[in-house]
């Protein structure tokens, strides 16, 4: 969906729909769409600065990196946005420090879907979890970690004996 920066009506322009993006438009390459992004964004012009603030809802099942679980990864996001005419970002060694993350636009549009969908990948964490206290598999049986034990028997070994078994592994 593009905006023409030059059709914008003075009153601003809402738009509340949903928007259909692909799994493999994610960042996350295990994320999967539960139910389609839906976002509620207003955009209104200010000289040439273009602001838009919005809300972003999407429902999306990410798995987690500890025990490889799917679960469910609800999304709701605000947030708010400038953006300058482009002619502006060949003066950027001129900008302020708090600008550096300002946008720009070009040919006098904004492509809002593209808009949206850098919103919700920056709502995905860095590692997903099922929740902060997942351990994960256990390295020895490969079950799940539950409580903070598995099934499998694991024997300690006598710390004299890892140093014996270190020290015959170099001899080989």
């Amino acid at each position: 969906m593009l905006i023409d920066i030059d059709r914008l009506p003075k009153e601003g322009l809402h738009v509340s729909r949903g928007f259909d993006f692909l799994n493999v438009d994610l960042v996350e390459e295990n994320a999967v769409f539960l139910e389609p992004a839906h976002a509620d964004v207003e955009v209104r012009k200010i000289g040439d600065e273009v602001w838009i603030k919005g809300r972003l809802t999407a429902r999306l099942s990410f798995v987690c990196s500890r025990c490889l679980t799917p679960y469910e990864f609800p999304i709701d996001s605000r947030f708010d946005l400038v953006f300058l005419p482009d002619e502006i970002e060949t003066a950027k060694d001129e900008l302020e420090d708090d600008e550096m993350d300002t946008m720009f636009y070009y040919d006098r549009r904004i492509d809002l879907r593209a808009v949206i969908l850098e919103q919700l990948n920056l709502t995905f964490p860095p590692k997903p979890l099922c929740t902060e206290s997942c351990e994960g598999i256990c390295a020895v049986c490969g079950e799940l970690i539950r409580d903070g034990r598995c099934s499998c028997q694991v024997k300690e070994s006598e710390p004299g004996m890892l140093d014996l078994k270190i020290f015959m592994k170099d001899k080989r």
